[in-house]
């Protein structure tokens, strides 16, 4: 999209008007043209059984958002019955619930970082607040790189306290407004904007600088707009509409360009005023668990002959005798489950004896109750739920796998199909299967796909080459996705009632592999023997294309 910018829609506490809030979106839209997303801070949910069954309307779909619609999550404990779990997902047709925090990155590149909630009074933190580790790993998230400017948006429920210094003063109580670990987060990741709600009030500060005069480089500045509840009384600002080109995209010059009216920040006096003794709210080195890189001797207790020099990374600097060599590198943390979870490679749950190869961020094994002997799944070593959700070095490892098992495949007479259902999964399995070059051409798959979809009522979209998954499916969308050996992609949001073995029973038909007895994963399970023996035949054929792996 280069430097188009993005239109953006930022609504203050809705509490279940949605029809009004919608009614005056719409209008906006009429007179203006479309904006591109509405994001939502404070309470979204309301508690009356007005506002319940105004909601039930748009949950089965009698009624639609006229907008891609993007909201956090509760800021009280009566609302968070809403919400399904603390990580994000489509609530209802264009109504995307954020998460608890985190990272949203659209396909324009604007970057928006969020917390919902309220700060936690204590631990353990009820389902509607925070906590301080919940800042820390945001922070770290996105401040480990060294190309780290600052975000284009970060959107929170609660005010940054004393965000009122050296500016223009609001229209609230001063003394309890406000909590001070969203001001040290909005220190750290400077956003360009920063949206806020829950005093009902509307506020729109003046722009303050992110460097020190005369001492620091020139960065962009801040601006913090708070905003009041839908359709209150005094008819104060609730919406707010604005143009953003992303900073990715800006030049710099212009990025950091300084309006006449422009402030110090609000938050390096409080920073300044600290006395030693003092805790800061939150720091991103304070006490986490250990990091841990688990990665499996695949030469040994595997079934499996040694392999030579092994493996030729290790997450912790030891060496093969497990000695440190030199100073210990830290691996960056990998996404952990709130839960149990059978395909974390760190988790209890995980059937190690099916592992074939691991990478650094991804790792391959062999499925369960297999299509052909050869039927795969990559899958992340982090808790990530779907390819849409993925940071862009755990792509690019599962680019490489895909790119060897193309390779392996070919050297067997086979072509390569991948498929992913991001519906009733928690993690991301994608799913990796050969087909013979003479059972069928890559036209007879793809058609197989179409035509079983029609024949459930079900529309396949082919997505263009060279547009992204992401671009098309924002997170917690349901979907279910097809790559073909042609680089053709295949989409279908999936609205409900989706076959969950779909890809297997399209795959098993007679049109393609002609095994319809093989289409349920279930019919085909195996013994631990038949298993060991499987992973151990196709680790050892695989091993020649495993890039995880010393030459």
């Amino acid at each position: 999209m280069g430097d188009q910018p993005v239109r953006v829609l930022v609504c203050g506490d809705v509490e279940g008007r949605l029809s009004s809030l919608f009614s005056r979106v719409q209008a906006i839209q009429k007179k203006t043209g479309q904006f591109d997303l509405l994001l939502c801070v404070g309470e979204f949910f309301g508690v009356t059984p007005e506002a319940e069954a105004e909601w039930q309307q748009y949950k089965t779909g009698a009624k639609k958002a006229p907008i891609q619609t993007y909201i956090l999550g509760a800021a009280s404990q009566e609302t968070v019955k809403n919400f399904p779990n603390s990580d994000g997902s489509e609530l209802a047709e264009n109504i995307t619930y954020l998460g608890r925090r985190g990272v949203f990155t659209g396909a324009s590149g604007l970057q928006l970082a969020y917390v919902s909630g309220r700060e936690a009074p204590q631990e353990p933190a009820p389902a509607h607040c925070f906590t301080s580790k919940d800042l820390s790993a945001l922070v770290t998230s996105l401040t480990s790189s060294s190309k780290f400017r600052g975000v284009d948006i970060l959107l929170t429920s609660q005010w940054p306290r004393g965000v009122w210094q050296y500016g223009n003063n609001p229209e609230v109580n001063t003394k309890s407004c406000g909590s001070s670990s969203i001001a040290s987060l909005a220190h750290k990741l400077k956003p360009r904007y920063h949206f806020a709600a829950l005093q009902g009030a509307h506020y729109e500060r003046l722009p303050f600088r992110n460097h020190v005069v005369l001492q620091e480089n020139a960065q962009h500045v801040s601006r913090f707009i708070a905003l009041a509840t839908v359709n209150n009384p005094a008819k104060k600002k609730y919406l707010y509409a604005f143009n953003i080109v992303p900073m990715k995209n800006m030049d710099p010059t212009e990025l950091v360009k300084q309006p006449p009216d422009v402030t110090e920040s609000p938050y390096r006096r409080s920073a300044k005023d600290k006395t030693e003794t003092q805790k800061p709210p939150f720091s991103t080195t304070e006490e986490e668990e250990p990091v841990h890189q688990f990665f499996f001797d695949l030469s040994r207790n595997q079934g499996g002959a040694p392999r030579g020099h092994g493996r030729k990374r290790s997450s912790d600097g030891r060496g093969r005798d497990g000695h440190f060599q030199g100073q210990p590198k830290q691996p960056r943390r990998h996404p952990q489950p709130t839960g149990p979870c059978w395909f974390c490679l760190a988790s209890p749950q995980v059937e190690k004896h099916l592992v074939v190869s691991i990478g650094t961020h991804c790792y391959l094994a062999v499925a369960k109750g297999p299509l052909t002997p050869r039927h795969v799944l990559i899958l992340p070593i982090g808790h990530y739920q779907s390819v849409v959700e993925l940071s862009s070095d755990v792509v690019e490892e599962m680019e490489k796998y895909k790119s060897a098992l193309t390779d392996f495949y070919k050297s067997k007479g086979e072509r390569c199909v991948l498929f992913e259902r991001n519906y009733r999964s928690q993690h991301l399995q994608l799913q990796v299967v050969p087909v013979p070059l003479n059972r069928c051409t890559t036209d007879d798959i793809k058609e197989a796909f179409m035509v079983q979809a029609q024949e459930q009522n079900m529309e396949l979209m082919e997505i263009p080459q060279h547009t992204d998954l992401k671009q098309i499916a924002p997170p917690g969308t349901p979907y279910f996705y097809v790559e073909l050996d042609s680089g053709e992609k295949l989409y279908y949001r999936i609205q409900k009632n989706f076959p969950l073995q779909f890809g297997r029973e399209v795959l098993a038909s007679e049109a393609v592999l002609n095994i319809p007895t093989r289409a349920d994963w279930k019919e085909c399970k195996q013994s631990r023997e038949e298993e060991d023996d499987g992973c151990k035949q196709l680790r050892d054929a695989f091993q020649p294309y495993d890039f995880a792996w010393d030459d």
